[in-house]
């Protein structure tokens, strides 16, 4: 029995900005939830963050650890380095003094790591790691499903 969840996550975007797509997995004792989605324009690191977000928002148990495992270095760096520390005591401005991009979409990955505590671990995307491509496939997929919707 493994005692840990692990959530994978990626985020696509076909132009940045454009559409984008994002798709997480869940791997809990033997269990894979495999959720995606799609926004018509948005970003790439919108649709990281995204993914992060729709992926914690997914987990039904709440007292195993959580590892959560992507390819983004800036979502890492920004929980592991305390990057997010750092921008709320500076009023969301940045290193270069500037409005943090993304202040809702972190907020929302801040209440979920109140919740969760998730390690953060990054993954080398479209590399060897079989459940960030899967995730990546998920997020392209996602894209060309709803490609041709106008809105």
């Amino acid at each position: 029995m493994d005692n840990t969840i692990s959530v994978y996550t990626d985020g696509a975007c076909s132009g940045n900005p454009g559409p984008g797509g994002w798709g997480a997995i869940i791997s809990n004792n033997g269990t894979e939830t495999v959720l995606s989605g799609f926004e018509a324009d948005t970003t790439n690191n919108r649709m990281e963050l995204t993914a992060v977000i729709q992926g914690l928002l997914a987990l039904k148990e709440t007292t195993l650890p959580v590892t959560l495992y992507t390819d983004s270095q800036y979502i890492v760096n920004a929980n592991n380095l305390h990057w997010l520390d750092n921008w709320q005591v500076k009023g969301w401005m940045n290193a270069s003094k500037k409005p943090v991009a993304n202040r809702d979409l972190w907020e929302q990955i801040i209440a979920l790591n109140a919740k969760y505590h998730p390690v953060y671990v990054w993954v080398k995307g479209h590399s060897s790691n079989e459940y960030n491509n899967r995730c990546d496939a998920l997020a392209v997929q996602a894209i060309q499903n709803n490609k041709n919707i106008r809105f």
